[in-house]
């Protein structure tokens, strides 16, 4: 048996505030049973839904080292299984009681995240489960392979341990002053040079884990290019080159259990293939009732369920949406985040009240509706490390509008005209013209090909997405390393 550790800072059901979680709590639910032990280990936040908590159980709690200070900090384990997948959370009251699992504070999470890491490897032990792999996730985990390279360096239980890192989205890196890095990891000073943590004067969590770690995946194959150039590498753009024999994308997928509108109890009427245009309208014009739109099953639907902020392209949207929002049109928002893109939703709500539904708010239910309501889903990222949104979209018939980056360009094959292919749209240029030629181009197809609409649709939801080729991937790649 394969033992691998996954370590990461958030994981479905427990706490969910982005994709991250959804990979973290699927993807052991996908890997062979027969040949892995695949374990998770994350926080223990008070925030975790008390449901949940009730049933964890408690293991034992010992004192660490932590940093350069005088007295050892707790460190609690508890346990629980779900969907046959043993979870570890390492309890902590002093950093994890919290209303969310991130502060607004990022020195604060920095010590929080740098203490998990170091608890991480101090439990394994003490539980008695030896991990051929540690697989890490993002910036909070990243300091695992730098203290397995140094201050877990001569412990045997380790000898054999392997480590990958996983960059969910490189924008995101864990960067504070190199004095408090080393107070809180005690690590030494030849580690803090440029070839290894320090970054512009200060240290950053992210570049440790992957200059140490053994190898580095992050999730689509387009952005694994992206990001070793300045544009998408976000200053970290040398290194990645540097590592780049050592770096892959693996195409994230999504629980087709979750997301399936045949069996789907959140929407209106559910449907398959076959009776995707029949009920689709039947969903768009129950969701156009509930949002207190204008009931029209002709009305071409733009969906949007996403962050409000820079990245996903909303400056874009911004200079179009006058002339996205013609009187055939509806566009429903569903999204929080910068105030400014709040209240640009919002303004236009006001001012095409029968065009525009801005949904300021995260509901997973009302999602459900809209994915199964809306004609097209628009994404014109400025940078998408793989996105699920238009995966869920295809999976719903829903075809995405995307611009050519990352996942997005991995995921949605661009509709030809000449030859009937294609699951939905795309544009090349972040560029708000180009966005909008192509959302015209659609309405197009949609309002004068619709035989050709209704195949792309067939197209789209019989495309596989789902987390089996790539849990395939995932249990490759760690077989190739468990025998180096």
């Amino acid at each position: 048996m394969k033992n691998i550790l996954f370590a990461a800072s958030e994981c479905v059901p427990f706490i969910k505030t982005g994709g991250l979680a959804d990979v973290t709590g699927a993807l052991p639910q996908y890997i062979n049973k027969d040949e892995f032990d695949v374990r998770v280990i994350m926080p223990y936040y008070t925030c975790i839904p008390k449901e949940y908590r009730d049933r964890f159980k408690y293991v034992t709690h010992f004192y660490m080292d932590y940093g350069l200070r005088s007295e050892g900090v707790h460190v609690g384990i508890m346990e629980y299984e779900y969907n046959g997948i043993k979870f570890y959370f390492v309890d902590n009251e002093f950093y994890f009681k919290c209303d969310t699992p991130y502060s607004n504070d990022i020195k604060w999470d920095i010590e929080r995240f740098t203490f998990f890491c170091k608890a991480v490897l101090a439990i394994l032990p003490v539980i008695g489960f030896r991990p051929d792999i540690i697989h890490c996730h993002d910036w909070q985990s990243a300091l695992i392979p730098v203290f397995l390279h140094s201050t877990f360096a001569t412990n045997p239980f380790f000898s054999s341990t392997k480590t990958i890192m996983t960059i969910h989205n490189l924008k995101f890196q864990g960067v504070w002053d190199i004095d408090t890095f080393k107070y809180n990891t005690a690590l030494p000073d030849y580690m803090f040079t440029s070839d290894k943590l320090e970054f512009h004067q200060g240290a950053n969590m992210l570049k440790g884990g992957l200059v140490y770690a053994d190898y580095i995946t992050t999730v689509s194959e387009t952005y694994a290019e992206e990001i070793k150039y300045p544009f998408y590498g976000e200053q970290l753009d040398g290194l990645l080159r540097a590592r780049s024999a050592s770096l892959r994308g693996i195409l994230n997928g999504i629980d087709y259990n979750i997301f399936d509108p045949a069996n789907d109890q959140k929407i209106f009427a559910e449907y398959g293939p076959a009776t995707a245009k029949a009920k689709k309208a039947v969903n768009k014009e129950k969701l156009q009732e509930q949002l207190g739109l204008p009931v029209d099953k002709d009305k071409y639907m733009i969906a949007m369920i996403s962050r409000l902020t820079d990245q996903k392209g909303l400056d874009l949207v911004n200079y179009a949406i006058e002339r996205i929002c013609d009187e055939n049109t509806q566009l429903v928002i569903i999204g929080t985040g910068d105030q400014r893109y709040e209240n640009m939703f919002k303004h236009y709500q006001w001012k095409y009240p029968d065009r525009v539904s801005a949904n300021i708010l995260y509901s997973d239910d009302l999602a459900h509706k809209l994915y199964a309501a809306a004609d097209a889903m628009l994404m014109p990222s400025l940078f998408e490390p793989c996105g699920l949104t238009q995966l869920i979209s295809l999976r719903y018939g829903t075809l995405p509008i995307v611009r050519e980056t990352g996942g997005l360009k991995d995921t949605v094959q661009p509709y030809n005209e000449f030859d009937g292919t294609g699951t939905g749209f795309s544009f090349a240029n972040f560029n708000g013209d180009e966005m909008l030629g192509v959302i015209n181009y659609s309405k197009h197809i949609y309002y004068n090909h619709r035989d050709q609409w209704d195949k792309m649709v067939k197209r789209s939801m019989e495309a596989d997405f789902s987390w089996n080729s790539s849990a395939r991937q995932y249990e490759g790649m760690y077989s190739w390393m468990i025998n180096w």
